[in-house]
């Protein structure tokens, strides 16, 4: 009999496709399904209000619930999109603009569009575009939204409306008929998979080598600095990263106990998403800048371990925990000597980065979360994940907006530029809640104005009442000397001037009682900004995307 061979046409179609996305909010209302998310001082009334008129310092953001495809990281294809959307920038003059944003793929034109309407001017229409491929800026998913911050006449913003069009696009991309063997297509088929399987696995394990050796090119002391440590140590350590060991979770992963019998002591082990780009960045980061950083202040790395594709820092434990646990948390209140041994420490080791080492070393995220006790309750200032290193005779860095927000310098958030006076302004909102025993921002149902807590507490000081802001937990139990000069000095450092604030050695003279009090102003200063309408920014930061029709500067 004779053989026959099973011959066969494949047809193969591959679609190149992006999902649609509409939406069409005429109104943003208490109470709506949770399409739209409100931050720092955002707010639903109607309109999403974005910052309240007569307010200075405040900042604000919308963004949507979902992000949305931009491209298609399988075929690299762009998405057209427009968005329509209408707000008042109201400084009692009711300013309102209808603006436009429009994206086209072929081109790879970024328009935009505004017409506005003053009450003492005609209508007038304006307009700019770019050539900007987002393929080479942007992540394939981005989240969108506004962001407003108060200016020099503490001018109120509302978003009145926004529709957003992102047109699904399906093309054929490719269409081959093949004729082959039932038995040849099979084996090949087998084979393509093995060999894809082996090529994967030695890219991963590739990319961790490389990973590692970048570490290693950066001179760690290795004797005296942090160490490797293997994965299944770090798994024994924690119980496999028990739910039981976990001592907190971060923006960059979780924390947990654990005890290594290998150097016979307790750490904490900090776990970072090893699939997360931005997560290996900070990973870096902070093996980086802190292994070198030797002070009583700051926490201790012990050591690092890239495995699994996990990335994970072993610190020295703190029994005590985050401060932010003892002021606003179940911990036991810390009293008045403590609180004041805690700024002490906090200030000692921001004057070491800033001051002390060949290169300044920007912080960027302090705030009581990172501000760690030990047993004694000394300060440990931890989480260098941000951190940048600076030239000391450079002013500002430019470092994209990164932080958390009632920490962060007005200046810092309007230009992303980082300096020594943004984290003098972060440790000065940390006094004020060591003081206070206030957070930063209080968004809770018993405080809707959220305003901040530095101008809270400035207009305390001017109607001089500031003893009436000192934390009730304290009873009779504080130095009214100690507390007034922790506040004032708080205030200064959170001066919304950055070039009224002090340095950090300045600071520390006042709170050892070598240098008087400063005067402030009674009331709080608002810094001047100017508005160019004539600009456009943007710019991607973790992910999200901001269109601005004006760039703001001082």
């Amino acid at each position: 009999m004779a053989t026959s061979i099973l011959l066969f046409s494949l047809l193969l179609v591959l679609p190149c496709f992006v999902d649609s996305v509409y939406f069409n909010f005429t109104s943003f209302q208490r109470g709506d399904p949770g399409n739209v998310i409100y931050h720092g001082d955002a707010s639903p009334d109607g309109a999403a209000v974005l910052n309240n008129i007569g307010y200075a310092g405040r900042v604000g953001w919308v963004t949507y619930a979902e992000k949305v495809p931009i491209w298609s990281s399988k075929t690299g294809k762009l998405t057209d999109f427009n968005t329509s959307f209408s707000f008042i920038i109201d400084t009692r003059n009711k300013n309102t603009c209808h603006a436009r944003i429009s994206y086209d793929s072929v081109t790879k034109s970024l328009s935009v569009s505004w017409t506005y309407k003053l009450t003492y001017d005609p209508r007038e229409n304006s307009s700019l575009s770019y050539i900007i491929d987002l393929a080479k800026v942007l992540p394939p998913h981005v989240m969108i939204g506004f962001s407003a911050t108060t200016g020099n006449v503490t001018e109120g913003q509302r978003l009145l409306s926004w529709e957003f069009i992102e047109k699904a696009s399906v093309r054929t991309g490719l269409i081959v008929g093949i004729s082959v063997s039932g038995f040849v297509f099979l084996f090949s088929s087998v084979i393509f998979v093995l060999v894809w399987l082996h090529k994967k696995r030695k890219r991963k394990a590739k990319e961790i080598t490389d990973f590692t050796s970048m570490i290693n090119e950066e001179d760690l002391d290795k004797e005296a600095g942090p160490r490797r440590f293997a994965y299944k140590d770090l798994e024994i350590a924690t119980n496999r990263f028990s739910p039981q060991r976990k001592l907190g979770e971060g923006g960059f992963g979780a924390v947990y106990r654990g005890f290594l019998n290998e150097i016979d002591m307790f750490v904490a082990v900090k776990k970072l998403s090893g699939r997360s780009r931005q997560g290996k960045r900070e990973f870096l980061t902070e093996v980086k800048i802190i292994s070198k950083l030797r002070h009583r202040n700051l926490v201790q790395l012990i050591g690092w371990c890239s495995e699994k594709h996990e990335y994970l820092l072993i610190y020295e434990f703190m029994p005590n925990g985050s401060l932010d646990t003892h002021l606003f948390g179940k911990r036991p209140h810390l009293c008045r000597d403590v609180r004041y041994k805690v700024a002490l420490g906090l200030a000692s080791a921001l004057l070491y980065l800033h001051d002390e080492l060949d290169r300044c070393v920007l912080h960027r995220d302090i705030k009581a979360r990172n501000i760690m006790l030990d047993t004694n309750f000394n300060v440990k200032l931890g989480d260098f994940g941000l951190a940048r290193l600076m030239d000391h005779e450079l002013r500002s860095h430019t470092t994209g907006l990164a932080g958390t927000f009632g920490y962060m310098a007005p200046e810092y958030v309007m230009t992303g530029r980082a300096s020594k006076e943004s984290d003098i302004y972060s440790f000065g909102v940390s006094i004020l809640e060591i003081v206070t025993g206030i957070k930063s921002l209080d968004h809770s149902a018993e405080n809707i104005e959220s305003t901040s807590l530095v101008e809270r507490v400035w207009d305390l000081y001017g109607r001089q009442q500031l003893m009436s802001a000192m934390d009730e937990k304290l009873g009779e139990e504080f130095n009214r000397e100690q507390a007034e000069c922790l506040a004032v000095v708080g205030l200064w450092c959170g001066h919304p001037d950055r070039n009224s604030r002090p340095s950090i050695r300045q600071a520390i003279q006042v709170l050892n009682l070598e240098s008087p009090l400063p005067n402030l102003p009674q009331k709080m200063p608002v810094p001047m900004y100017y508005i160019s309408p004539t600009s456009l920014t943007v710019s991607s930061s973790r992910g999200s995307v901001t269109f601005s029709s004006c760039q703001v500067g001082r």
